[in-house]
């Protein structure tokens, strides 16, 4: 051993930190394709999903990081949120609040947070990372959001998480 960790308090395990994990805290990467899973409806009308990652009973800290598909039309109303995430406009353009986002566009929403009203102008994607808040501390939500057998009417829907 070479000494501790600053942050974790465990033993170093290499002199010089390469090699492999600098303690037996720090994990490997993980890795998906998008093409390895197949689209799953999201909870409003003409939107999909392929979450390559996602929260777990075993492991709440994962955020939710996937590609949403929207089809032209399609629209989410105003809600809020205690988590966090990011959006990256792969492709489509999207109206939200009078302005229309597209290609390259990157919106970062911070917690607690309120998402706009959106409307899908043509066929798009995004690039969906949801993670803990570091103010709430509340954990992105995927049961019953992303990978909805049936989705429920829009009325149904809170608006408040």
């Amino acid at each position: 051993m070479f000494g501790t960790d600053a942050v974790t308090g465990k033993p170093i395990l290499h002199k010089d930190g390469r090699g492999g994990p600098l303690t037996e805290d720090h994990q490997c990467m993980q890795a998906m394709h998008e093409d390895d899973i197949e689209w799953k409806n999201l909870r409003y009308e003409g939107q999909h999903s392929k979450m390559m990652f996602h929260p777990t009973a075993d492991d709440p800290s994962i955020p939710n990081a996937g590609i949403v598909m929207y089809e032209k039309g399609s629209t989410h109303p105003l809600h809020n949120h205690y988590f966090a995430q990011v959006w990256y406009v792969l492709e489509g353009k999207f109206l939200i609040e009078g302005k229309v986002y597209g290609k390259g566009s990157m919106m970062f929403h911070p917690d607690p947070h309120f998402e706009y009203a959106l409307e899908t102008l043509e066929d798009g994607k995004i690039l969906y990372v949801q993670y803990v808040g570091p103010h709430t501390k509340q954990g992105a939500i995927y049961e019953g959001r992303f990978n909805m057998d049936k989705r429920r009417n829009l009325e149904d829907e809170t608006t408040a998480i």
